[in-house]
């Protein structure tokens, strides 16, 4: 296990999910964001200011053992933030020697063609936001080979789970319908298999990339489960869950998200991102599993936790 210091830049639902996961482990953590304000305990040192500045960056991260980057600017606004953002921490974790372990997605490999995707796959984008990203991860990748600091990369499908949102396509979509008895909308096709990274797992994942000596130098997936089911498979055990008789699923037709792109940004950056939900869209994680040991939650307990953290009292989940 490494001790010393665990700096986090990013207090979205992966940061604090890592958070979660080192404040188990017992280690001491600082948590870096823009307003220098997170849902964490009293006690728990957070620092604001702008990561891409190099000067502020390396200042939050001073004394660290280990830095993780888990900051993901609004997507509209990747090509312009998000290199200054990830610069700012590399330099960080480069002047002061620690590790950096960098959260990532599967978008550099583009459409999987029939075929799941492993860390051996070779990236092929079709999207600007997957060519950005395969850019990004082969700077960090070009610094730890060049002795520059040690660097861990792990990648995740869409995610899941508490803290979601409104970024999940299984988040507020859908967890408040089922609870409701009302209708839950999804993005895509929700016959097509698709994985699913559940959030807890990412965080787990992460703080093992940050603490095994086998991880530096390598794309990891965190972990997922083996089984990956549909989105309607998923959806009807959400309402099951919730205690609801069926499932009520909709799928937002492509033709009103082109609508909705030419008055949101937001949405507008979706479009390119679709292809995922047109194919069968499976992440292995069988080389985290087994050379690391480290294996998703059963999907099961998965969604029910991730029930409970929509219900209003959070007091009980159905299991």
């Amino acid at each position: 296990m490494s001790t010393g210091l665990h700096v986090i830049f990013g207090t979205g639902a992966i940061g604090l999910a890592t958070f979660d996961a080192l404040r188990h482990r017992g280690q001491t953590v600082r948590l870096v964001n823009r307003s220098g304000q997170a849902r964490v305990p009293d006690g728990v040192e957070v620092v604001g200011g702008d990561a891409s500045r190099p000067a502020f960056a390396i200042d939050a991260a001073r004394g660290a053992t280990v830095v993780y980057q888990t900051m993901n600017p609004p997507y509209a606004k990747w090509a312009t933030q998000f290199p200054a953002l990830q610069s700012g921490i590399l330099a960080a974790a480069e002047t002061t020697g620690a590790r950096l372990v960098s959260m990532e997605n599967v978008y550099p490999y583009g459409r999987p063609d029939g075929h799941p995707l492993t860390e051996t796959r070779a990236n092929n984008a079709h999207t600007k936001k997957g060519q950005l990203r395969a850019r990004m991860s082969q700077e960090l990748l070009t610094a730890h080979d060049a002795g520059r600091v040690q660097v861990a990369i792990g990648r995740a499908s869409d995610y899941f789970g508490p803290r979601g949102g409104a970024q999940s396509n299984l988040g507020d979509r859908v967890f408040p319908a089922a609870l409701a008895g009302k209708t839950a909308n999804v993005l895509g096709d929700p016959d097509q298999p698709h994985t699913y990274t559940y959030i807890p797992d990412i965080g787990e994942g992460l703080a093992v990339l940050g603490e095994h000596p086998d991880a530096p130098g390598e794309i990891w997936h965190l972990p997922n489960d083996p089984e990956t089911r549909t989105t309607r498979e998923l959806v009807d055990t959400i309402y099951k869950l919730a205690g609801q008789p069926r499932a009520r699923l909709r799928a937002l037709p492509p033709l009103l998200l082109r609508g909705l792109s030419l008055f949101n940004p937001t949405v507008r950056e979706l479009l390119e991102m679709q292809y995922q939900f047109e194919e069968p869209f499976i992440v292995d994680s069988m080389k985290i599993a087994d050379k690391l040991g480290l294996k998703a939650t059963p999907m099961h307990e998965a969604l029910a936790e991730t029930l409970l953290s929509y219900r209003p009292d959070k007091s009980s989940a159905v299991r």
